[in-house]
């Protein structure tokens, strides 16, 4: 039987990446493009944490978008739903619940990080984050419920403390930092209003808000410039092309990006 990957192995190809300790990262993950690894994703993450060390922190994105009426997903599948459907569908929808909403649409490295004991998750009721070790608390606090991924979300904190994002068999279309530049990218960025289902002193109960309208359909093409532009270290783990790169450069250039592209777009 052919044997998969061992964390000394993960361990020796994430530094080989530019991985380093103490540093905090924003880890994207496809445990399919890796291959297989012998004691699955725990073994990954367990990887992940060595090369991180005591004063290193890492984060995964734990976002839910089965609780909302305004997410891609709800509005393809109550396309052709009559008004009855739809009430009787809404009635089913999970609301979130900070300690029991799985993250697993974000795959299985962040469902993982989120069940681990000593993990901690960010409240917004959409785009939450996870986190382990020495700033997780502090990265996580504060996520306002009004502001998914903007200056009051941890992404924001994850610039100022220097972070990097390593891109694990993923393409920049996941790259979830970008999402940050459209707050940035002009002065008044256009909103929309949110909704969706959360879970309050036990009850179900709908909240509504006006966020920044968030469209990651050109990320890939964002990312492609960026990598064009900027030293972006690039690698194999395991099977997967991956990438790692400095998350405050990265957010820049996206702003820079996005202002000339959807700018012109805009106006």
């Amino acid at each position: 039987m052919q044997r998969g990957l061992g964390q000394d192995a993960l361990v020796r190809s994430l530094r080989l990446l530019g991985l380093r300790s103490g540093q905090t990262v924003l880890v994207h993950a496809s445990l399919r493009s890796i291959g297989t690894i012998d004691g699955g994703v725990a073994t990954l993450t367990d990887a992940l944490m060595c090369v991180l060390g005591a004063e290193g922190t890492l984060v995964v994105p734990t976002f839910t978008s089965g609780n909302s009426e305004t997410s891609h997903a709800y509005r393809e599948v109550t396309r052709e739903m009559t008004d009855e459907e739809i009430m009787e569908y809404r009635d089913r929808m999970p609301a979130f619940d900070l300690r029991a909403s799985s993250a697993i649409e974000c795959g299985r490295l962040s469902e993982h990080v989120r069940l681990l004991g000593n993990a901690v998750r960010s409240a917004h009721p959409q785009t939450s984050f996870a986190a382990v070790g020495a700033e997780a608390d502090w990265l996580m606090a504060d996520h306002h419920p009004e502001c998914h991924l903007g200056e009051r979300s941890p992404l924001a904190k994850l610039a100022k403390l220097e972070a990097v994002v390593l891109l694990l068999g993923v393409g920049f279309d996941k790259c979830s930092a970008f999402h940050l530049a459209e707050y940035r990218y002009r002065p008044d960025p256009p909103e929309v209003r949110y909704g969706c289902v959360v879970r309050v002193d036990g009850r179900r109960t709908w909240t509504y808000y006006e966020d920044v309208v968030l469209d990651d359909r050109d990320f890939a093409e964002c990312g492609a410039a960026l990598e064009r532009s900027e030293k972006i270290r690039r690698g194999w783990v395991g099977e997967a092309d991956s990438r790692l790169f400095p998350l405050p450069k990265a957010v820049a250039f996206a702003e820079r990006w996005l202002s000339e592209k959807r700018g012109r777009a805009e106006e």
